[in-house]
């Protein structure tokens, strides 16, 4: 679901689009049993999914309310990573909606506690020239939410070491995408480093994509002199 920074959406509707998106991260494979969390800005504060949610379980009512500073707004007990989240909304102004997963290629990649490199352009869509990991803290405290808030600077997603990843956008919608999205390439990153040190494209190339980027999909993108 997508939310305007502009026309306002009732709760009602945010909780449901909470829950709906928590279930799509478990029919995308992103998460199982009740590993990961999501949340959206919401009145000053946030709503985010409630500690020990599943798939099979969560519902609108099940959302938890908080305030920035983790005080509850609505009965329920949020997500033990809380703090992570409001943390990065206090930081990052343009995060809408947070999302943390426990995904396979993730966890395998931030168990090396190495970012991902630039071996495929689209990494430029999280911004830099890489997928940083954030430094390992443990699950659900200040540290983690502070490693966290670090490792995003600059960009829209970060590993979290030993754990998943996590990452923000400008909508549900957005937040989920992005988490499929690097899912994927952490994925491709591992297969390829199968067959060796995968190519790394450099800070200049990275560059280049980022400025198409600004125009992919509101104009043509003219192709490069010399080519056909």
């Amino acid at each position: 679901m997508t939310i305007s920074t502009t026309a306002p959406i009732s709760e009602d509707t945010l909780r449901q689009a909470l829950a709906d998106s928590y279930r799509r991260l478990a029919n995308l494979g992103l998460n199982t049993g009740s590993a990961g969390n999501i949340s959206c800005r919401f009145d000053g504060g946030a709503l985010i999914s409630p500690s020990g949610a599943d798939a099979h379980n969560i519902d609108a009512q099940a959302i938890v309310s908080i305030t920035m500073d983790g005080e509850n707004r609505s009965p329920g007990i949020p997500s033990s990573e809380w703090s992570m989240h409001t943390a990065i909304y206090r930081h990052y102004p343009q995060a809408m909606a947070v999302v943390h997963t426990h995904s396979d290629a993730c966890v395998a990649v931030s168990a090396q506690r190495r970012p991902i490199p630039a071996f495929h352009y689209m990494l430029a869509g999280f911004g830099g020239d890489e997928v940083p990991c954030a430094a390992y803290a443990t699950f659900g405290t200040d540290a983690l939410a502070a490693s966290a808030v670090e490792a995003l600077a600059g960009h829209t997603a970060c590993l979290l070491a030993n754990h998943g990843m996590v990452c923000h956008g400008p909508s549900l919608e957005k937040a989920v995408a992005n988490a499929a999205k690097l899912e994927t390439l952490a994925r491709q990153y591992w297969m390829s480093a199968q067959l060796g040190t995968p190519v790394v494209l450099d800070a200049a190339e990275m560059a280049t994509v980022r400025d198409r980027y600004r125009s992919y999909g509101k104009a043509r993108l003219s192709r490069t002199p010399g080519t056909v």
